[in-house]
């Protein structure tokens, strides 16, 4: 069983650490968005190793994590999923000259991941010139084991070549779409996971990250913390910075390997529906009968929690709130559960009313409109939800269907319809103000009710899920 990363999912969230990663960069691969630099030293062609923690947004595409290539793909040395999710670990040089692809597939889209990659070919043991770890375990199943001859030069970081951190320099088609955290290269090194992470004292199986400020990270390595919102690319390691490319300080986010936000899920079937901007941007598609809906990553069965959503472009009504436990029914028609059992929520028509296992149940809240911010606050304490409207509240404790059991954020649209969400880690839309909760977590519009937290692992940890 893969370990689980210290705040990767809920049921790990009450792990705790002595450090604390402040920052991870979105990337949203509709943006085209990366960062690059050339290499102005060479690298030792024989050993370093990267290390980089992520969280994917989009699964069955090729999509890259860093590259370094000559410009014509004759070199190209990268790491990469490809469209089965697999991994892949090249080195090429007019050939494959090394290549790693574990067995394993990476489709858990509310999970951080840490991922080290190894290269040290001099190594007298051919096994061990590649190598790879995943949340401190090395990988031993693999698709593909190309080992490279003992002395192979890798033309990673060689002179004049491009470093990419999010895309691939010829064909630039394989964006990284998602978050990355804690990108380091350590030039002339063949570290192993520990240097960059450890397991907790009181959950074993948990996977944590460390301080690695004290590595060594060689002539030409790097160390990207993405703790500049204007300087994204700033090496902390103090080398050359990278250059962005559309990317802008709103990509800073909070949700990190060590606080793991709540985001959309695009796992659950829908229909008409795109999700981007680290799956907090949610757009349904015109079709003429067609009603769309999505979730919510987290599950909440206890605590008081806080989102918004930004009514960016709205075509007819929509509807938001919680929805009951997914059975396998609700499963597969959460694309028309805008009034199903189970389900309550506001809907944004014949006045505003409130929804309800399937009934109207009172109605002129008053509608939103282009550009207003929903506020949802959630009660699963004593199983009830308030809506605001730009900071005001206009349902209050209004008592939610109890159906069914865990409970997650729901939003439902018809045609043409885009919603911005935020639940505090990564906004979809420019924040203006700038409210965190009573723990100091999340970056809202507007000011969160007392007592209630914006959904985060760290948050979750404290008052249940």
């Amino acid at each position: 069983m893969l370990p689980t990363i210290a705040t990767g999912n809920v049921a790990s969230a009450t792990a705790s650490t002595g450090y604390t990663v402040a920052n991870s960069c979105r990337f949203n691969d509709d943006d085209s968005a990366y960062m690059h630099k050339t290499c102005s030293s060479a690298f030792d062609t024989d050993r370093w190793t990267i290390s980089i923690w992520f969280k994917r947004g989009t699964l069955g595409i090729h999509t890259r994590l860093i590259t370094c290539d000559n410009g014509d793909g004759s070199d190209d040395d990268y790491i990469r999923f490809d469209t089965d999710d697999k991994m892949e670990f090249m080195i090429y040089s007019g050939g494959v000259v090394g290549l790693l692809k574990p067995n394993r597939v990476f489709r858990d889209i509310s999970a951080w991941y840490h991922l080290v990659c190894v290269w040290d070919s001099a190594n007298g043991t051919a096994g061990n010139r590649m190598r790879m770890y995943i949340n401190g375990v090395e990988e031993t199943s693999f698709e593909t084991d190309t080992n490279p001859s003992s002395g192979a030069n890798a033309t990673f970081g060689n002179t004049s070549h491009a470093i990419e951190i999010g895309q691939r320099g010829y064909n630039t088609s394989q964006y990284w779409d998602g978050y990355m955290a804690e990108v380091a290269v350590c030039d002339g090194q063949a570290y192993a996971a520990s240097d960059f992470g450890e397991f907790s004292e009181d959950s074993p199986n948990i996977w944590m990250p460390k301080d690695i400020s004290g590595l060594t990270f060689g002539t030409s390595g790097f160390y990207l913390d993405f703790e500049d919102s204007s300087n994204l690319g700033n090496d902390a390691n103090g080398g050359t910075d990278f250059t962005e490319v559309n990317l802008a300080a709103t990509d800073q986010a909070t949700d990190t390997p060590t606080n793991n936000f709540c985001t959309m899920n695009p796992l659950v079937p829908t229909t008409n529906i795109t999700f981007s901007e680290g799956n907090c941007k949610m757009a349904t598609h015109p079709s003429s009968d067609t009603y769309g809906g999505g979730i919510g990553t987290f599950g909440l069965t206890a605590g008081k929690w806080y989102w918004e959503i930004k009514m960016a472009s709205l075509l007819g009504n929509h509807t938001h709130g919680v929805i009951s436990e997914l059975t396998a029914e609700l499963y597969q028609n959460v694309t028309g559960l805008q009034m199903d059992t189970g389900v309550t929520n506001f809907r944004n028509d014949d006045g505003g009313e409130m929804i309800k296992d399937g009934t109207q149940t009172t109605a002129d809240y008053g509608i939103f409109d282009d550009g207003d911010i929903m506020g949802i606050a959630f009660n699963a304490d004593d199983n009830q939800i308030s809506i605001y409207d730009n900071g005001s509240a206009i349902v209050s404790n209004y008592a939610i269907s109890t159906t069914r059991g865990t409970l997650f954020p729901y939003i439902g649209s018809g045609i043409n319809t885009t919603f911005e969400v935020n639940f505090g880690g990564c906004p979809a839309f420019a924040i203006t103000s700038g409210n965190a909760d009573a723990n100091g977590y999340g970056n809202m519009e507007f000011a969160v009710p007392e007592n209630y937290y914006v959904l985060c692992s760290a948050n979750l940890a404290e008052f249940g899920g």
